[in-house]
Parts: C-alpha cells; structure tokens; sequence
C-alpha cells in the first residue's frame, strides 16, 4: 500500500545559480500549496588522503558542514521574507541519494538542473539526474 505524500516541498541547496533559482521556485511551490518548506545542504564527511592513502578526518572540526550551513543560509536569507517558515537539514552523505532519501514522503524535490560541479553544457548533472531517476516524488527540475 502508498502512502500519500505529506505535503513537503524539499528543495536542494548547493550555492550555485541554479540552486538559488530551485530555492525560488520552491518558496513559490509551498506558498501555493501550503505545505512545509526543507531546505537540505547535503556536505560531503572530508576524507583526507595522504601517501598511505584515506585518513582519518581532524576531529577539530567540520569544515565541510560549516560551508554547507553557511551556503543554506545564505541562500535561504536571499530567497525568503521574513518569516517563511522553512526546516533546514544539514545531512551528511553523497548529494543524489541523500536528497532522494529527504524527499521520502514529500509531495515533491526541487533541484537545480546542474550544480556546482557539472560539466559546462551538459542538460543535467549527475545529482538532478539521479534525483529524476529514483525520487519517490515529483522532481522539479529548475533550468536556466
């Protein structure tokens, strides 16, 4: 049996243009529908590499989930009003499966077409790509 989705609007955030505009548009898409508003940075664990190959991160810190939070943010600061209520999730993880892994429940997952890391010119990248082909929900994919 399904379950019906729960009114989320999840939407990926990675500080690249495109990001920004998925941020945009899902603000937009949860006013309408008046479902709750997750806003996910997905940040990679740090696996430094020396000549012995991975070891163990610093325990100092996190540096990776401090850029993360600090992208979501500023993203949020720039595409909110006062107010909007919106969840912020700051998971660790490879991006495609963990926003898939958000999205579980939610009406839909906005994502940018390409983020940070795609090659120039290429339709999707690989995190909206995998997004589109296993989400449990509607994908928006937001493009130039």
């Amino acid at each position: 049996m399904t379950s019906r989705p729960d009114g989320r609007i999840v939407v990926g955030v990675d500080g690249s243009r495109l990001s920004r505009a998925a941020v945009r548009w899902a603000v937009r898409l949860a006013a309408l529908t008046g479902g709750p508003l997750e806003a996910v940075a997905v940040w990679e664990f740090p696996l430094p590499q020396d000549e012995h190959g991975t070891v163990p991160p610093p325990l100092d810190g996190f540096e990776s989930e401090r850029h993360a939070a600090r992208i979501l943010d500023e993203t949020l600061a720039a595409a909110l009003s006062p107010g909007t209520a919106v969840r912020r999730l700051l998971p660790a993880g490879l991006p495609g499966p963990t926003l898939v892994a958000a999205a579980r429940g939610a009406t839909a997952l906005v994502v940018g077409s390409r983020g940070r890391s795609a090659p120039p010119g290429a339709p999707l990248g690989s995190v909206a790509l995998h997004c589109v082909d296993r989400a449990p929900c509607t994908v928006v994919v937001v493009r130039e």
